[in-house]
């Protein structure tokens, strides 16, 4: 009897890893140019440098007992997260703008293009629903707040860039798709045309129109939706225009590429760098905030605009700890880096050098 409920429970488990939500691996032609990649070894997608998953001295099941059992200063927020609720479907399409809604999903305005980056609307950063929700106040807005998107941007494929059903609504929206390789047989899973997608390794070149040039580049991270991990590739973008120029980092932990990215693309008028969700226990796979004065400084960028922060629990610190360590940080630091730190849904003038920004999260409990 024992055997047989056993049996049943990994029946069941398998069944629902065959949800759609799950996406589908990269298979077919689509694994065969995966598996040309100089960045694809021994079955997988490989970082620069060997990138552990935990730092050395932690164990998978330590960390376990610790998120469990241990008390954490895992505080989040009492109150209701301030935000604005910017009318995107009428913005005057000269604007060049951006829009963050929390975590690192955020919409730009630039050149007469509307692209969208990494959007999570559901209120879930997880496939299993209500596990981890988003905080209060950081949801107000959804899909049908949003325009025609020209370009959606993907940097990986976690549930906290990649959410099945923000991407299911967004679909009659959405004239063209630019994501790392292998993400792409998500996409046609869930019933987007293949000539919509483009995939890309890292260093390749897309012009998007005749305004409108990125370029990709490695972060150090990983990436999976199931057991198969590092299947698809995580990468950051390039933004660039005829007058301005954006880093859009994606996750990473701190390595060499930020330097190299500053030296090959820089200076940057802002950069876009992941701050949070941090651990010295997974120290390779996210910056901490010390990291990220050091890679704003590495890519050579005008301003800072810290993300990845401000919307789900996703790590043993408080909600708030990101903003107020990188925004301490800095200030003490040797030439600080002007810091970009809007509420949600704030309007940000990508070419206002004088915008100013409050510290919005000292008002909350």
């Amino acid at each position: 009897m024992t055997i047989i409920f056993i049996i049943l429970i990994f029946l069941a488990f398998y069944l629902f890893l065959q949800d759609a939500r799950f996406g589908k691996a990269p298979s077919g032609e689509r694994l065969a140019l995966i598996q040309k990649s100089p960045n694809y070894k021994n079955g997988k997608f490989e970082n620069v440098h060997f990138t552990p998953d935990l730092t050395e001295g932690y164990t998978i099941l330590g960390v376990l007992y610790e998120f469990l059992f241990k008390k954490a200063d895992r505080r989040i927020p009492a109150e209701q997260i301030p935000s604005i609720k910017t009318d995107l479907l009428n913005l005057p399409i000269n604007q060049d703008v951006l829009v963050w809604f929390g975590h690192s999903s955020y919409f730009i305005q630039i050149e007469g293009k509307r692209i969208l980056v990494d959007p999570v609307f559901s209120g879930n950063a997880s496939p299993i629903a209500g596990t981890t929700k988003s905080f209060k106040g950081s949801d107000i807005y959804t899909v049908d707040n949003l325009p025609e998107i020209d370009y959606l941007l993907i940097t990986h494929d976690h549930y906290d860039h990649l959410d099945y059903k923000t991407i299911l609504k967004l679909k009659p929206k959405t004239k063209q798709i630019v994501c790392g390789l292998g993400i792409g047989s998500h996409f046609e899973s869930w019933g987007f045309p293949t000539q919509k997608i483009i995939e890309k390794d890292w260093h390749e070149k897309i012009e998007l129109d005749e305004n409108i040039t990125l370029y990709t580049a490695p972060t150090r991270h990983f990436s999976g939706r199931g057991f198969k991990r590092c299947n698809t590739l995580w990468l950051s973008y390039i933004l660039e225009t005829k007058d301005f120029k954006m880093y859009l980092g994606g996750d990473s932990g701190y390595d060499t590429h930020f330097a190299e990215i500053g030296d090959k693309f820089g200076p940057f008028d802002i950069a876009l760098i992941d701050n949070g969700q941090y651990d010295i226990k997974w120290k390779y796979i996210h910056n901490s905030p010390e990291d990220v004065i050091q890679a704003a400084k590495d890519v050579k960028t005008k301003k800072l605009f810290p993300v990845h922060s401000s919307k789900f629990p996703l790590a043993n610190h408080a909600w708030d700890e990101p903003l107020k360590r990188v925004t301490e940080l800095n200030s003490a630091s040797e030439n600080p880096v002007p810091l970009m730190t809007p509420m949600i849904g704030e309007l940000v003038e990508l070419k206002n050098e004088k915008q100013e920004f409050q510290q919005w999260w000292k008002e909350i409990k």
